[in-house]
């Protein structure tokens, strides 16, 4: 196909979009799509460290339907000014910055907020040391297995470019390994998995006497007892039931650039402020539907609770969370308005995902100090009605009667198993009964079939940790 064709094709596609969605929301996926690429190439590219080549080419593969308009789309990545922009066919142009020690924001033509990075306070980390600095090779003949089965590629796509996995037993690392380019200290995007650190990050307020799980969430835009929003909960956010008209967030496709949500992700500077604008499409607590609105939401309620401003924000993250639990490649990436962009943006180490899941794995203690509050994590993986893909209060679940619950289970995914989980290939897997957590980072499409390796990987680690139990770190 022509290269005139094929722009005849894709303005044809948005034209009809248009007619079918309104106008509006097919304007927006240009610019959707060129915010979603321009984001994580700079993220990547100055956070992670990694080739922007790579990044395009790995992500967009990655995702259904995005190859049809991959080819005309153009980046241009700025080393000395640290910018990325990306454009497409003059349509959709987008614009990511840059700044120390806060990532990469999307800059849509409006002044960023001026945020102070909190400098590092020494505070010595309650969980224990989990491995050494030397990568921790696997500890017996069969975790070498799973973890070559992981990293093998297929002949044909999609393909699972596996980046990183840690396995821990009790508390220590008996087995990792890496990508080219990636290593131990090297920060990778989450994605949603972002959710899961904003929901512990909840928690500690509610353990603080800060906020409330039930009660109306204290959202200034829905303050008037009239308005039907006022009824929403904090525990409604974590759950997905508070029924905000956002669309959904559970695909990572061409086709989920329509949705209102990514306009709230990839258009506004102020992302809290547009999703609390957001009129109701169910009753809260009626109906779940997963959308990043709720977590944005949430994550504006840390700014309020630490004080208001942006650094107030980091800075409880990293005193409350990342430093007891020695997370120390972490970078939480903001909105143009200075909030932490909760639901996605999140960069941190795989071995810091790993002590992040260990504080899950310990009931919420880190080294004798609670850190969560006490149920908060049977709370968290304790399954939502209606949630067929087998969802808590900030994580995924095999409580439950779900769909993907019993999905997991047939697959041979232990019971307890709750965990983080980010699109295209991203997740933290905390395993209770076997005193496991499983960490694997990537860029493998949304799909059931197991393209990204990680229900083998479950299973075989289950299964060499079992057969082993004198592993290091399992005694």
């Amino acid at each position: 196909m022509t290269r005139r064709r094929k722009i005849i094709l894709l303005t044809t596609t948005i034209v009809l979009a248009g007619l079918a969605l309104g106008a509006a929301r097919a304007r927006a996926v240009p610019k959707v799509a060129t915010g979603f690429v321009a984001d994580i190439l700079c993220s990547e590219t100055f956070v992670s460290n990694l080739d922007p080549r790579r990044t395009f080419t790995e992500t967009t593969d990655a995702m259904p339907g995005v190859g049809f308009i991959t080819w005309a789309m153009d980046y241009r990545v700025d080393r000395v000014r640290k910018d990325v922009t990306v454009t497409l066919l003059g349509i959709g142009r987008s614009h990511a910055v840059y700044r120390e020690g806060l990532g990469c924001t999307l800059d849509h033509g409006e002044p960023l907020a001026d945020v102070a990075v909190p400098s590092d306070e020494k505070q010595q980390a309650a969980l224990a040391g989990i491995a050494g600095p030397a990568i921790v090779p696997p500890q017996s003949a069969e975790l070498a297995a799973a973890l070559d089965r992981a990293f093998a590629e297929p002949a044909e796509p999609p393909y699972r470019r596996t980046r990183a996995i840690v396995v821990m037993k009790s508390g220590r690392i008996i087995a990792e390994r890496y990508a080219d380019g990636v290593g131990p200290e090297t920060p990778l995007l989450g994605f949603s998995m972002t959710k899961s650190v904003i929901s512990a990050l909840t928690g500690i307020l509610v353990r603080q006497g800060k906020l409330k799980l039930d009660g109306p969430a204290p959202v200034a835009a829905w303050a008037d007892q009239n308005d039907p929003r006022h009824a929403i909960t904090v525990d409604q956010l974590l759950r997905h039931t508070a029924g905000l008209a956002l669309g959904s967030s559970l695909e990572a496709s061409l086709g989920s650039a329509f949705e209102p949500v990514n306009r709230m992700k990839f258009m506004e500077s102020d992302m809290a402020a547009y999703a609390a604008s957001i009129p109701l499409a169910t009753a809260p607590g009626a109906a779940w539907n997963y959308h990043d609105g709720n977590t944005i939401l949430l994550a504006h309620l840390i700014r309020q609770a630490a004080g208001g401003n942006p650094a107030d924000a980091l800075r409880f993250a990293r005193r409350e969370l990342f430093a007891p639990l020695g997370m120390r490649h972490v970078t939480l990436q903001l909105d143009g308005a200075g909030t932490i962009e909760g639901s996605a943006e999140m960069l941190a180490s795989a071995r810091d995902w790993a002590r992040f899941g260990q504080l899950y794995l310990d009931d919420g203690i880190a080294g004798g100090k609670r850190i969560l509050p006490e149920g908060w994590v049977s709370y968290s993986a304790a399954a939502t009605p209606n949630a067929w893909v087998g969802i808590g209060a900030g994580f995924w679940t095999n409580q439950g009667d779900s769909f993907g619950a019993r999905y997991r289970v047939e697959h041979g995914w232990p019971r307890d198993a709750f965990f983080a989980k980010g699109t295209i290939g991203q997740y933290t897997i905390v395993i209770p009964s076997e005193r496991l957590v499983i960490v694997r980072l990537g860029r493998s499409p949304n799909r059931p079939s197991n393209v990204d390796g990680v229900f083998d990987l479950v299973r075989d680690v289950v299964e060499a940790t079992r057969e082993n139990g004198k592993l290091a770190g399992a005694n």
